[in-house]
């Protein structure tokens, strides 16, 4: 142990000793080990530790997919869920439903996400309230009205009631109804992103559909919970036909965070694998700078072993010099680290990760970046001390400091290790420029609509309110025309759900004359006729219907010209006819019109508009009168002649004019920022800054490796430089000689580089729109690396040129 501080406070005074060399070598390793504790900070968070839930990877979603293979939603009844809870693979199962709710007694209602969730639910969760408690099974006993009480979500908490330790036993009103909060959920318990939690009463009835969450049985596999309970969703299904799919459909349950990992998975996977390269870029810096200054501690090294230092023993105060580097580039790195996660976090796209996950540099993370010091300062200073304590003792005394023995294979190593770095390099820009090459064509899609000056107002329909059809298509008409008051407005229209660049319920119809088709699907949207006016939306054929057939709900429809192609090539589809079997009437979540399912008269083909994001083909889409099918939730699509949102309270006031209980959705945003946005626009975006910002800093570290690797050289060379300068050597030709070397490692390099971009193009092509293989981005990213490698060669080759022949002989 003596020993060993000796050799810490040897390796200190050593550092301190060389400032540039130590500043150097650790900022290299700080930006390596800090961008990947970012990257793995975001990882554990969303990958590996994502939930607070009791047993979370027991926890299971359960999904439906139709005959084409399409996700569709489903609801169990609460018959059906005490059923499935009675399943052999199934440990318990809870009941979930959101409903927006309004906070009232306040001058203009605040609009808040209510969770209903059964009494089982905060139980089956298993996470301890922040303040109070959670529900309670007597707070819904089954067959009785639930205790008006509320579980206040932790960050509505800290919003509305600025953080109250003393809230628990006051009031919240809830659409004019007074609720006792009974607790604080924990700052993770976020399901569904609830602002508040109510016990749920559950209906019997056969109309009534439940989210059901399920947790399977220690050592219950999914294949065996798929085979165990698609019996009873087959029997579910004959029950309650209109929570299913009317054709065949497969049955899966799916883990908690397996939607997530589909979505962003790969992308955190490539952007750890980028961080790692990263961090070999670094370490092989530091074994440079370690090499070169090894050159100058050679003798050193020599008096050490002549007085009876043994080779372990040296390598052993080399290794821990390394180690002190390492561990205080990753004191400096996670300090970096923690100003990247805030980047990187803000960077995510929101609804592709669990909010439940706490993506923060925790105690898993420390330790993971005390293990990366550790191994990394291994790394890059094992060969360089097995190199410095195996040498030949007497040639050493007997040489000057810098003509040592080894010089061919110090330059063998250093060439190797700009050559790896090179190739490193050059495939993280060229990964790099693949994805900002692909984030700038998702930007440039061509929409079909204008997004300009435009929101969406959202305004969600309270439980039990506006129960018919008449009144609720009353009360939308009257949100349209108020709206259509507000000065600054300068067209109005509403949509049910089509609000693009993704839009639109997929679903099947038939077209009279034609046999159906299992795969005939297509998107169908509930609008007015001012949505097409309102984004600009083109009519190639045809009309768009008035005002009063959509106050009655007729039966027309307009379809866009991809529909055209594909269902009609003849171009006959004005005047035929189609029907959607599955618009049925479902209360009090869905109020169809008298006949809605029945067929419908196509009068209008509108030009093609984006509908299934910026990266998908269109699909089929299909527009047909708001009325016809009104959900419990409508948007009024504003234009205005400058920014929308400053509209926003107006509208809200006059949203509020007509029903003083209804308010606008807390989360609206003008079209633009729809499009920023749509999941693919986030990914491509986050992958694009990232990336660029890893392959930059690469590039940085690349051009110190090769600028210590010439200097390095170049001192070693000093004799041989004042030789040929005294015999009459061209400057040109010096500088050829101290470019030589690094230009063979760059163009090897850069080779290496190319081929592994070529090969592994297809794995970037998962995660970016653009391709590597692009000849004009290879050609510029080469361009680039030449480029910087010559700058970081040119400074120390020059100063080959300035050697004197005089001074260089003195060191024979």
């Amino acid at each position: 142990m003596e020993t060993l501080l000796q050799d810490f406070r040897y390796s200190l005074r050593q550092l301190f000793r060389s400032p540039g060399f130590s500043l150097t070598a650790i900022i290299s390793l700080a930006l390596g080990i800090g961008a990947t504790t970012a990257v793995f900070s975001v990882v554990y968070a969303i990958l590996m530790n994502p939930y607070p839930y009791a047993a979370p990877d027991r926890m299971a979603h359960m999904r439906l997919w139709d005959s084409a293979n399409q996700e569709r939603g489903f609801g169990l009844t609460g018959t059906q869920w005490q059923e499935i809870r009675k399943s052999p693979v199934v440990e318990d199962a809870f009941i979930s439903d959101d409903w927006n709710l309004t906070v009232t007694g306040h001058d203009l209602p605040e609009d808040v996400q209510g969770v209903y969730m059964s009494s089982n639910g905060f139980v089956f969760m298993g996470v301890p309230a922040a303040l109070g408690r959670g529900l309670v099974p007597s707070d819904a006993i089954d067959g009785q009205e639930p205790e008006p009480v509320v579980v206040l979500g932790y960050k509505f908490w800290q919003r509305h009631f600025n953080s109250d330790p003393t809230v628990l036993g006051k009031t919240l009103q809830l659409v004019r109804k007074n609720y006792t909060i009974v607790g604080v959920a924990a700052p993770r318990f976020t399901w569904d992103d609830g602002d508040v939690y109510l016990p749920l009463k559950v209906k019997h009835d056969p109309v009534t559909g439940y989210y059901v969450g399920l947790r399977l049985k220690p050592g219950v596999t999914h294949q065996m919970a798929n085979a165990a309970l698609f019996p009873l969703i087959e029997q579910f299904a004959k029950e309650s036909p209109k929570h299913f799919p009317s054709d065949h459909f497969r049955f899966e349950v799916i883990g908690l965070n397996e939607d997530f990992v589909k979505r962003l998975g790969g992308t955190l996977y490539l952007l750890f694998c980028a961080v790692v390269l990263l961090l070999a870029i670094g370490c092989g810096n530091v074994s440079i700078l370690l090499m070169a200054r090894g050159t100058a501690r050679q003798h050193e090294m020599a008096v050490r072993t002549a007085i009876g230092a043994s080779r372990l023993r040296v390598i052993r105060q080399l290794l821990t010099e390394s180690l002190v580097i390492s561990f205080a580039g990753a004191g400096l790195g996670v300090l970096f680290a923690f100003r990247a996660l805030a980047i990187m976090v803000a960077l995510l796209p929101k609804y592709s990760f669990p909010h439940e996950a706490a993506i923060q540099i925790n105690v898993t993370v420390l330790l993971f970046s005390v293990v990366v010091a550790l191994l990394t300062g291994i790394l890059f200073g094992l060969w360089p001390a097995l190199q410095l304590s195996r040498q030949e003792v007497s040639q050493t005394m007997q040489s000057s400091t810098r003509k040592i023995v080894g010089l061919v294979q110090g330059r063998m190593t250093h060439s190797v290790l700009i050559g790896a770095q090179a190739a490193l390099t050059l495939l993280m820009l060229a990964g790099a420029g693949a994805a900002m090459e692909g984030f700038l064509h998702l930007v440039h899609t061509p929409l079909g609509y204008d997004p300009i000056n435009v929101m969406s107002v959202g305004i969600p329909v309270h439980d039990g309110a506006y129960p018919t059809w008449a009144a609720r298509r009353a009360y939308f008409e009257q949100l349209h025309s108020k709206a259509a008051t507000v000065a600054g407005v300068t067209m109005t229209g509403m949509s049910s759900n089509a609000t693009p660049p993704s839009n639109g319920w997929g679903t099947a119809v038939d077209i009279l004359g034609q046999v159906h088709r299992d795969e005939q699907k297509v998107r169908v949207n509930f609008v007015s006729p001012g949505y097409f006016p309102v984004l600009r939306i083109g009519t190639a054929q045809g009309r768009i219907w008035d005002e009063t057939e959509n106050h009655n709900a007729a039966h027309v429809a307009v379809i866009n010209q991809t529909m055209a192609r594909l269902y009609f090539p003849n171009g006959d589809a004005l005047g035929r006819s189609l029907k959607i079997p599955e618009l049925k009437d479902a209360p009090p979540y869905v109020l169809a019109a008298p006949g809605a399912d029945s067929w419908l008269q196509i009068v209008g083909i509108i030009a093609d508009k984006r509908d299934d994001g910026l990266r998908n083909p269109i699909l089929p889409e299909i527009f047909v009168p708001y009325t016809l099918s009104m959900r419990v939730w409508t948007q009024i699509l504003v234009r205005s002649d400058t920014s929308p949102l400053k509209l926003l309270h107006a509208i809200g006031m006059q949203v509020n004019s007509v029903d003083p209980d209804q308010q606008i959705n807390g989360q609206v945003q003008d079209l633009q920022h729809w499009i920023s946005g749509q999941p693919e626009y986030e990914q491509e975006q986050l992958v694009a800054w990232l990336f660029g910002a890893f392959a930059l800093l690469a590039l940085a570290l690349a051009a110190v490796g090769l600028y210590s690797v010439v200097s390095y050289s170049v001192a070693q060379r000093t004799n041989e430089f004042g030789i040929r300068i005294a015999l009459g050597a061209q400057p040109g030709h010096v500088l050829k000689i101290a470019f030589k070397s690094a230009a063979a490692s760059v163009g090897s390099g850069i080779v290496v580089g190319l081929l592994l971009t070529v090969v592994l193009n297809k794995v970037l092509a998962r995660w970016a729109e653009g391709s590597s293989r692009d000849p004009m981005l290879l050609l510029a990213v080469t361009v680039l690396l030449g480029i910087v490698a010559a700058l970081a060669c040119s400074a120390p080759a020059r100063r080959a040129l300035g050697v004197d022949p005089m001074t260089a002989l003195r060191y024979e």
